[in-house]
């Protein structure tokens, strides 16, 4: 059985997602896992919750006897959660974090579709997830961002001063190469969808 298989098969039996698959040199294998999203129901969220140490020691413990019995060779196995930047792979990940921030590389370059206010040639943006309702034979999601520049520490921001306009980018999760959560972080205190820190070697 393939590496793939055999990771996917005993993540899910534990009732577990596989975020994602990595081999690293010197051996390492590093496994992502992450508990199932349940959608909104009726419109409410259910509390989000995040993997912990004795999640990732279930799996590791598990898988360490999966990749045995199939011979895997590997000097090392980490088992972890997603963190800060989760990647995003299959539609339902996005429908989780639609809201948040995010960055997407393309495939191709599609500054055109911004309106021609991007540069031709770039492929990589970040901005807020959204989901594109009701539109036939055109993009299911889009970002939408502002190309205004941080403002610095102790900086006075004019308010007679305007906004600079949203940008918009529509795209099908075919058209990427990669998209993750933006890794944003706040020192004003750990947001609740900030994600967790589980971790095990």
């Amino acid at each position: 059985m393939a590496l793939k298989e055999i990771v996917e098969q005993t993540v899910a039996g534990l009732g577990y997602d596989l975020v994602e698959i990595e081999r690293s040199a010197g051996g390492l294998l590093r496994i992502t896992i992450d508990l199932p999203w349940v959608p909104p129901q009726d419109g409410v969220a259910a509390p989000e919750q995040f993997v912990n140490v004795e999640d990732c020691e279930k799996v590791n413990r598990q898988l360490q006897f999966a990749l045995e019995v199939d011979a895997v060779e590997y000097r090392r196995l980490e088992i972890s959660s997603p963190g800060i930047d989760r990647p995003l792979r299959h539609v339902q990940d996005f429908e989780r974090f639609v809201g948040h921030v995010i960055d997407i590389t393309l495939k191709a370059p599609m500054g055109a579709a911004a309106g021609g206010q991007v540069h031709a040639n770039r492929k990589k943006f970040r901005g807020t997830l959204e989901r594109v309702v009701g539109v036939a034979g055109g993009a299911s999601w889009q970002i939408v961002w502002s190309d205004e520049p941080a403002v610095k520490p102790g900086q006075r921001v004019s308010k007679k001063r305007l906004p600079p306009p949203l940008q918009v980018l529509g795209f099908e999760l075919d058209e990427l190469r990669e998209a993750r959560l933006a890794p944003i972080v706040s020192f004003k205190g750990r947001r609740a969808d900030a994600g967790s820190d589980g971790d095990i070697e």
